[in-house]
């Protein structure tokens, strides 16, 4: 009799998938594909502690020199607070009059680009400029720049007992290290926190100026007209030289500054020394000043250093960049500046590595997956067995492999919430690659598979698990996506949980339908055939019986089948 052999009707894009990629040679260079990409994307995605948010806004400063508060809000704050409603995007806009000056500060819905913002406000304000009172300055706009305002780096630097630098030469290193840093890729901004600068003080005595009969106002000029006016261009001479009219700079030491004449008593001058007391020194009226209290050591004997002015520099870095790398490039230059420095005597503490912790929270991730898949192994060692192991674990990497990639190309970073989202999806990731092994594994072990071929087997068997695991997934993947539409500060804080984790589960659907068939072909077996020589008959390859011409999965046949044999 001639076989009949008709092949399985896949019905699911389950069976679709791993019918088209079960012998195709080049799924095993899809899969190191997969993995390469993932491992990329790991080591180059911009690494944060938090997912920095777009908060745009800013704020409008306008002069009105003589007005009082009421006049200040009633004609200058009032009318703009009005006009820059009209902008599209703003959520807030609040105003401060004060004499001589009102200030309208905006800030636009959480999301909205800042460039664009800030380009709103700039011409919402210039259309309206000929609405301003006579008698206003040029408004001053200025837009907020959060993204870099928060430090990843902050560095204490002080001075030991054996520096011989002055307080002014201190700074002046510092300022250079700063302009250094600066240079930088990806820094954006850096700060130094209790500097201080040189300058010459001027303490009036107070008995002495009403002796003299004089006033603060007098005394104030006097310092004012030290001041040297940008020299004048008046044209080129025959040589093409620049002819500038000028004076040299009248402050050459602090003696001219105690020899400035404030004013005239009894036909006799009156010098700056005659009423006050001048010095050279540091900028006294910047009050912040910082001391440092640390350990030099681990010995618990030895006491605390109290009280060392220190200087604070911070770092920033531009939004969207590796805060790993940056702080990477930052402390390298400081470990080459490190032998400079000890001989001038200065010394600095690394206080905050917000690369450190990002860097961190990575690795404290992978470690835990690792201890997951090693979990999920033991425990489909002792359902399955040893290959079927083998096959879901797999699955984990490429996932996350997958899901990492889609998020690097989309421009999003790894931080705490990245992680959390990895982490909610990971018990999830598995249960497709689960539910098809599983069925796998039931096929193999059900009575006649032993005259089944081993490709049609596997194909049915992911085609019969298709429908319900899609229909599963997508009902998890629909939990997540209100999540993407929540608003404000905590809807764009929480944005990669609905942006990954649904990334995450239908990239786990891909690799179960692809791979889990495919490795099985490579490391499962089918069991021994069967030797019962009674009703042993031959299928074809598709599980069609040559006698009765039905799909059967035993080799038990009613009697009527056996008449069917014997005639």
């Amino acid at each position: 009799m001639e076989k009949i052999k008709e092949p399985y009707v896949v019905k699911d894009v389950a069976g679709k998938l791993g019918q088209a990629f079960l012998r195709n040679p080049l799924t095993a260079v899809l899969g190191i594909v997969i993995l390469t990409l993932g491992w990329i994307s790991l080591n180059t995605m911009p690494r944060e502690e938090d997912p920095q948010i777009a908060i745009s806004g800013g704020g409008v400063v306008v002069a009105m020199p003589g007005a009082t508060p009421l006049e200040i809000e009633n004609i200058i704050s009032k009318p703009l607070e009005k006009k820059l409603r009209e902008v599209q995007g703003i959520e807030h806009v609040y105003s401060v009059s004060m004499n001589n000056v009102g200030m309208v500060n905006v800030m636009y819905f959480i999301g909205e680009n800042r460039e664009d913002s800030n380009l709103k406000l700039y011409d919402k304000v210039m259309q309206n400029m000929d609405k301003m009172p006579k008698g206003v300055m040029q408004p001053l706009i200025k837009p907020f720049d959060i993204d870099i305002d928060v430090p990843i780096l902050t560095f204490a630097f002080y001075q030991t007992k054996e520096s011989k630098l002055s307080t002014v030469e201190f700074n002046e290193k510092l300022r250079d290290l700063q302009h250094e840093i600066n240079a930088i890729e990806n820094v954006a901004k850096t700060t130094l926190s209790g500097s201080h600068k040189e300058q010459f003080n001027v303490e009036v005595d107070m008995g002495r100026l009403s002796a003299y009969h004089l006033s603060m106002g007098q005394i104030m000029m006097a310092i004012k007209q030290l001041a040297v006016n940008v020299p004048n261009v008046k044209g080129r001479t025959r040589d093409n030289h620049l002819v500038i009219f000028g004076l040299s700079n009248a402050i050459k030491n602090i003696n001219d500054v105690k020899n400035v004449m404030v004013a005239n008593y009894m036909n006799s001058p009156i010098y700056l020394k005659d009423v006050a007391k001048v010095t050279k020194g540091i900028d006294k009226q910047n009050f912040q000043d910082v001391e440092l209290i640390f350990k030099e050591s681990n010995d618990p004997n030895k006491p605390f250093s109290k009280n060392i002015p220190q200087v604070t520099l911070s770092v920033s870095k531009l939004a969207g960049t590796n805060a790993v790398f940056v702080a990477n490039n930052v402390l390298e230059l400081l470990e080459d500046k490190i032998e400079k420095f000890d001989k001038l005597g200065i010394k600095f503490i690394e206080t905050r590595n917000y690369g450190e912790r990002a860097n961190h929270a990575v690795e404290e991730l992978m470690h835990h997956l690792v201890i997951t898949i090693a979990i999920i192994a033991i425990m489909l060692v002792f359902a399955l067995g040893w290959r079927e192991t083998i096959i879901v674990t797999f699955s984990v990497p490429a996932i996350l492999a997958i899901t990492l990639f889609i998020a690097y190309i989309t421009g999003q970073t790894i931080n705490r919430i990245t992680l959390f989202a990895f982490l909610l999806s990971l018990g999830l990731l598995v249960d497709a690659a689960i539910i098809v092994i599983e069925n796998i594994h039931r096929h193999l072990h059900t009575e006649g598979a032993d005259k089944k071929e081993m490709g049609a087997l596997l194909v049915e068997a992911t085609d019969e698990v298709g429908g319900p695991t899609n229909i599963a997934t997508l009902a998890i993947i629909m939990t997540m996506v209100p999540m993407a539409f929540v608003g404000g500060m905590m809807g764009a804080f929480m944005k990669p949980i609905p942006y990954n984790v649904p990334v995450a589960l239908f990239a786990s659907l891909v690799v179960a339908y692809i791979f889990t068939p495919y490795l099985s072909l490579k490391l499962l077996k089918k069991p021994e055939p069967s030797k019962n020589e009674e009703y042993d008959m031959e299928y074809n390859p598709y599980g069609i019986c040559e006698i009765c011409s039905e799909n059967h999965h035993t080799h038990e046949h009613d009697e009527k089948s056996k008449k069917k044999e014997e005639k």
